[in-house]
Parts: C-alpha cells; sequence; structure tokens
C-alpha cells in the first residue's frame, strides 16, 4: 500500500488525534516520508487529506493491528545510526525489545557502552517516530513525547 505522496511532491499533513492528546503531522517530499511529529499545534500551511493519516487514525484505533513496515520513510541518517532504525523497523507490532537487544540485532553493533550510546543516539534523532517504532524500545529515549510513547505502548498491549 502506498501511503506516501506522490513521486515528486511535498506537503505538511496534519491531523488532530484526541486519543494522543496532539496533532500528527507528516512531511512528505519526493514520495516519501521525511518526518512525523506530535506538535500541539499543526504547521499554519498544513493539509488534512492523507492517506497516511488516515491509516494511523485506524492504528490509534487499536481495534486491528496496523502496521507501517511497507511506508518508504527518507533517512538521512548513515552509518551505524541508519543501521539502528533499519532493524528497528523489523521489531514486530507487539512486540518490545531493551537497548541492548537492539544493538544486538544491528549488523556491526554489540552491546557495549559504544553500541548503546550509537542505539540511544539513533533513536532520539528518529525522524518517524511510529513509523520507525521507536516506542518499542522499553528502555530507550524516542523522538515522541512521552506521553506520546506511553500512548503508542498502550495501543500495541506493551
Amino acid at each position: 500500500m502506498d501511503d506516501t505522496a506522490a513521486p515528486g511532491s511535498a506537503g505538511v499533513y496534519a491531523s488532530e488525534s484526541p486519543f494522543l492528546e496532539s496533532w500528527v503531522q507528516i512531511g512528505t517530499a519526493g514520495g516519501k516520508v521525511i518526518s512525523v511529529s506530535f506538535p500541539d499545534h499543526p504547521e499554519d500551511d498544513h493539509e488534512t487529506d492523507h492517506p497516511l493519516l488516515d491509516r494511523i487514525d485506524r492504528y490509534l484505533d487499536g481495534v486491528d493491528p496496523v502496521t507501517f513496515e511497507d511506508v518508504d520513510v527518507a533517512l538521512t541518517a548513515g552509518g551505524d545510526q541508519r543501521a539502528v532504525l533499519e532493524t528497528l523497523q523489523n521489531v514486530p507490532y507487539g512486540e518490545d525489545v531493551g537497548c541492548g537487544q537492539l544493538a544486538r540485532m544491528t549488523g556491526g553493533l554489540s552491546d557495549d557502552d559504544e553500541g548503546l550510546r550509537t542505539v540511544r543516539q539513533a533513536l532520539a534523532e528518529n525522524p518517524a517516530p511510529l513509523l520507525i517504532p521507536d516506542h518499542r524500545v522499553r528502555d530507550g529515549p524516542s523522538a515522541a513525547p512521552p506521553r506520546v510513547v506511553q500512548r503508542l505502548r498502550s495501543v500495541e498491549g506493551l
């Protein structure tokens, strides 16, 4: 399912989420998602109609598991941080991992101080929380606000 913008297009889309007590805002460019955020107020020039926002609403309803593995996220991070975020995309809905486990799952990293530092930095700088599910890392930082992380975890029974 292609829930990103048409190739070559760019835009900011937002939908208010009473469940999260914030807005869900996505940025797109070149047919890829470049950002996900949870602001108190969206950007002034946002649009409201985007299939990915509808899909996120279905996810937040929690009735049926909704996943985002097929959404094309533009990652600007390189090296080990990129590898961490790519590995995190493979943690299934309803499951969580610790930072050490995520480090060991990521090729080229171990759960030593340097590996854990890399994991935590990648999580803190995640450009698309929810789509790259940093809420599934139980002992790491998230790029989303704490109240959003708590609610995303509750949707998945974590």
